[in-house]
């Protein structure tokens, strides 16, 4: 009789059990995680878990997200990250507002341009090599992907292509229609 590696029916329900909290959340966790894990295995298992919890939802405006305090005090251009997302609220210089949040690894994906609410769709590179990573290093923290995942309205991702890794993103609206 030939032994198989099928496990038990307890332990494929184990296996199947999904995540109900992000683990990468909690800041202890994962800095006791990069002790013993290379940084792009990191990544990827943050990645996973954030594609597993999908989006919180606890605060999509860029203005208000606790995730984003970091960019927000950040100066590029002369401008405060805030300062910025105020000023786009606002209608003001509509033709920077890309280069402005490129610097951030932010890019606008919609946006109203004519009068009332700016409605601007809003997403931010969860990537490894994200342009905001640095800057969130600098304000030591390390877990940044997980926290924007946990604020923003949605997680998206882009499949990969042989010309293009996989791409993932949080998004945030800035000035959402009134329901």
């Amino acid at each position: 009789m030939t032994k198989t590696n099928t496990p038990s029916p307890k332990r494929r329900e184990e296996g199947v059990a999904k995540l109900t909290v992000n683990p990468f959340l909690d800041a202890d966790f994962y800095a006791r995680m990069r002790d013993y894990t290379e940084r792009d295995a990191a990544i990827i298992k943050e990645l996973k878990a954030i594609a597993e919890i999908r989006a919180g939802n606890k605060q999509p405006d860029p203005r208000l997200a606790p995730s984003l305090q970091a960019l927000r005090d950040t100066v590029k251009k002369g401008l405060t990250f805030a300062e910025m997302l105020d000023r786009i609220a606002a209608g003001k210089e509509k033709g920077l507002w890309e280069p402005w949040m490129s610097t951030f690894g932010i890019e606008i994906r919609a946006v109203n341009y004519g009068a009332g609410p700016r409605n601007a769709c809003l997403v931010l590179d969860l990537a490894a090599n994200a342009p905001a990573h640095a800057m969130f290093a600098k304000a030591g923290i390390q877990n940044w992907r997980s926290l924007a995942a946990d604020d923003c309205s949605v997680v998206r991702s882009e499949k990969a292509t042989e010309t293009s890794p996989l791409k993932v993103y949080a998004v945030f609206y800035l000035d959402p229609a009134a329901a």
